[in-house]
C-alpha cells in the first residue's frame, strides 16, 4: 500500500526505520549512511546504495519528500559512550537534518535517539534541539518509547521526536501498542546453540520480573571488582558488566548494544544457559526472517545493536499518517 507519503532515510544504518515506515505505507526516495558495511547490508536488502557522509549531501538535490526520518548518531549522548553531546562532532550531525529540512521545507520530521538524551547535560541538549527546531518553524512532540510495547521481547527505550511544520502537534497517546511477549515466545527451540558449561556460571534462582520485564537469573563466573561493593551483591553491582549477566527466558531481554560485537547475550532456557543466536537478535529487533546479512559476524552484532525496533516505527508511521497526513 503506497499512501503517497515520501520520506528520506538519514543516518539509515541497515534500514530498520525504512522497514517500519514502508510497512506503514510510506515510500523511501533517498537514503544516506556513512558506514560502508551498513551500506552494503542496506543495498543487499533495498537494492540501493545510500549516499555516504550526510555532510556531503547537497540539500537542494535531495528528492522532494514529505518527511525526514533520522536516527541521528547517539554515541555522543549515550551512557555507554563519553557523553560529549554537541561537543562531540557526532552530536553536531543533528544540525545536518535541519540543513536539509530547511533546504526542502520538509513538512514533517521523525527523529530517534537514546533515552539518555532526555537527561544529557542536565536536559540542556534536548532543550537546544527543541529550540532549534522551533526556530525553523516546527511544532514539537517527544516521548520515550519502549520496544517491548510494540511486540518484541526486548527492553529498549528510545526517545522519539515528531516535528510538524504546519503547527499540528503529534499525539503519542494515539500509538497502538501490542500485547507483551517474552523470550519464550520468540527463541528457537532447536538449533546448533552455544551452550555454557555449568561450571562457567552461577544461577541465583528466577526472580520476579522487574518493571522493565527482565527476569535476572544469574551471572557468568568472571573476575569482577569487589572493592566497595556490599557483600552478597557482587553480581548485581554496576561494576559487573552486562555481558556477564544471565536472564531467564520467561522475561524480556535487555537492550541489544551496538558496542557488543561478540554477541555476549546469555539466556537461561529451562535449566541450561546458552548464547543468543544472530537470527534471534534480529528477531528481537523485529526484522523479517529473510533479511539479508552479508557482513561478518562481528559487524552484524554491531549493526543490529545500532538499529531500531522495526514494529515500533511501523506503528509510528501509521500514527503519523493518521494524524499529520489526513
Amino acid at each position: 500500500m503506497d499512501t503517497g507519503v515520501r520520506f528520506v532515510d538519514l543516518f539509515a544504518g541497515i534500514g530498520g526505520i525504512r522497514l517500519g515506515l514502508e510497512a506503514s505505507g510510506m515510500r523511501c526516495v533517498f537514503s544516506s549512511e556513512i558506514d560502508a558495511e551498513a551500506r552494503r547490508t542496506y543495498e543487499a536488502n533495498f537494492g540501493e546504495n545510500p549516499a555516504g557522509d550526510v555532510r556531503s549531501v547537497d540539500g537542494s538535490s535531495v528528492p522532494d519528500h514529505e518527511m525526514i526520518a533520522a536516527g541521528f548518531p547517539c554515541q555522543s549522548f549515550s551512557i555507554c559512550g563519553l557523553q560529549g553531546g554537541f561537543k562531540d562532532s557526532r552530536g553536531t550531525l543533528f544540525r545536518e537534518i535541519i540543513r536539509i529540512a530547511s533546504a526542502k521545507a520538509t513538512p514533517v520530521l521523525l527523529l530517534e535517539n537514546v533515552k539518555h538524551l532526555v537527561h544529557h547535560d542536565k536536559g540542556d541538549t534536548l532543550r537546544t534541539i527543541l529550540r532549534e527546531l522551533g526556530e525553523c518553524g516546527y511544532t514539537m512532540s517527544w516521548k520515550v518509547l519502549n520496544a517491548k510495547d510494540f511486540g518484541v521481547a526486548q527492553n529498549r527505550e528510545r526517545i522519539v521526536l515528531v516535528a510538524d511544520r504546519s503547527g499540528r502537534k503529534f499525539d503519542f497517546r494515539e500509538l497502538r501498542t501490542s500485547p507483551p511477549v517474552t523470550l519464550d515466545d520468540v527463541l528457537d527451540r532447536d538449533g546448533d546453540f552455544e551452550w555454557l558449561d555449568p561450571a562457567e556460571y552461577t544461577l541465583v534462582g528466577r526472580g520476579e520480573p522487574t518493571k522493565a520485564g527482565l527476569v535476572f537469573a544469574g551471572y557468568r563466573n568472571k573476575n569482577i571488582r569487589k572493592a566497595g561493593v556490599r557483600p552478597g551483591t557482587e553480581h548485581l553491582s554496576r561494576v559487573h558488566k552486562q555481558p556477564n549477566r544471565i536472564y531467564d527466558s520467561s522475561g524480556v531481554h535487555p537492550t541489544l548494544a551496538a558496542g557488543e560485537s561478540s554477541g555476549r547475550y546469555f539466556v537461561l532456557c529451562g535449566d541450561r544457559v546458552r548464547k543468543l543466536t544472530l537470527p534471534e537478535c534480529y528477531r528481537l529487533m523485529g526484522f523479517p526472517a529473510g533479511f539479508a546479512r552479508p557482513s561478518s559476524v562481528g559487524k552484524q552484532y554491531h549493526q543490529v545493536g545500532n538499529s531500531v525496533c522495526v514494529p515500533m516505527f511501523e506503528e509510528l508511521g501509521k500514527a503519523i499518517l493518521r494524524q499529520l497526513f489526513v
